[in-house]
């Protein structure tokens, strides 16, 4: 980080400083085997689905539409 700083690059500057701000989640990311990304996705993909059928539909189709491709489409 601080050869990156020397760098004067404005960009790179304020991304160094977000990375400083939470510099503890940093490490443990580097540090533990283990991340949220799973749920995350899983996150993603029903609002990516709601966003889709926004307006549409009843809030039970899009509870079906949601479980079937959970069905369907199984993360391993």
């Amino acid at each position: 980080m601080e050869a990156a700083i020397q760098l004067k690059i404005d960009k790179l500057d304020r991304y160094v400083n977000g990375l400083k701000n939470d510099l503890q989640a940093v490490k443990n990311a580097i540090t533990h085997p283990y991340n949220n990304g799973l749920a995350e996705g899983s996150v993603n993909k029903i609002k990516l689905t709601k966003r889709i059928m926004y307006g549409r539909n009843s809030f039970a189709l899009l509870k079906a539409k949601l479980l079937i491709n959970e069905y369907f489409y199984q993360i391993n």
